[in-house]
């Protein structure tokens, strides 16, 4: 599989992240790396800390305890307006698409352009939505309703309505779910485009594992809340280790 170079400078640098819910503890003293350009997927059982790290990046769970830094500074004690400022840069893919029901595709797209409107200038709204609908090939249902797509396709307008911004790091939690074999390959091989397209720095959370294996330039286990191992899919396959083949097998 042909992928790009990674290069070894961290956009997200986390360590020692804390966060419990009651007596559950979730992350224990999680570290963890995103390099610049990588899809980097964040691999674990149900109920494993993988979606709550991502909320936590993206400041939608405030951590018990740890640092996280996102091009270098530390977000952990940022305000609304700073977070929301960091989100311009940091696009985040709900499992759930989180599409507007009573919205079209169109306005789908222009919210969050029309939500950071002061920090963005000059703003083409329908050049942006045509150019993130064709990015995703689906500019032809810029103005259907999100009820007349099908899963695949709402998919893809989530995604597409998290490249609008632009951002450096996407998020991904579990882009896959719910959708069928084919289309789940369509959709990975969909990520990859838009990581060679705009050198974007990507964490993917997923236990699809065709995803996993068409996505990731590198893999970080989670077990009991900690990395419990890191290594490319083809290192992790072949380990002898239970707990790591349990993924694989």
């Amino acid at each position: 599989m042909n992928k790009s170079t990674i290069a070894s400078k961290p956009v997200i640098q986390i360590r020692g992240l804390r966060k419990s819910f009651g007596e559950n503890y979730v992350l224990r003293d999680l570290d963890l790396d995103l390099q610049e350009g990588e899809n980097l997927v964040v691999l674990g059982k149900s109920g494993s800390g993988k979606s709550v790290l991502i909320k936590c990046i993206i400041g939608l769970i405030v951590p018990d305890a740890g640092n996280i830094e996102v091009f270098g500074e530390e977000i952990t004690d940022y305000s609304h307006d700073e977070l929301d400022k960091m989100r311009l840069e940091v696009g985040f893919l709900f499992q759930s698409n989180a599409l507007y029901d009573s919205m079209t595709v169109r306005e789908n797209l222009e919210f969050p352009l029309r939500r950071h409107q002061s920090k963005l200038l000059k703003v083409n709204e329908t050049e942006l939505v045509l150019e993130a609908l064709s990015n995703v090939g689906l500019a032809d249902t810029i103005d259907m309703m999100p009820s007349e797509l099908s899963g695949g396709m709402r998919k893809r307008i989530a995604l597409a309505r998290t490249l609008i911004l632009k951002p450096k790091i996407i998020l991904y939690d579990e882009p896959t779910t719910g959708l069928d074999p084919i289309t789940a390959k369509e959709i990975s091989s969909l990520m990859m485009d838009i990581q060679k397209k705009y050198k974007a720095s990507s964490i993917i959370i997923s236990h699809d594992m065709n995803c996993v294996k068409i996505t990731s330039n590198r893999i970080v286990l989670l077990i009991d809340g900690k990395g419990y191992i890191t290594g490319t899919y083809d290192e992790l396959s072949k380990s002898n280790d239970p707990k790591i083949k349990q993924f694989f097998d």
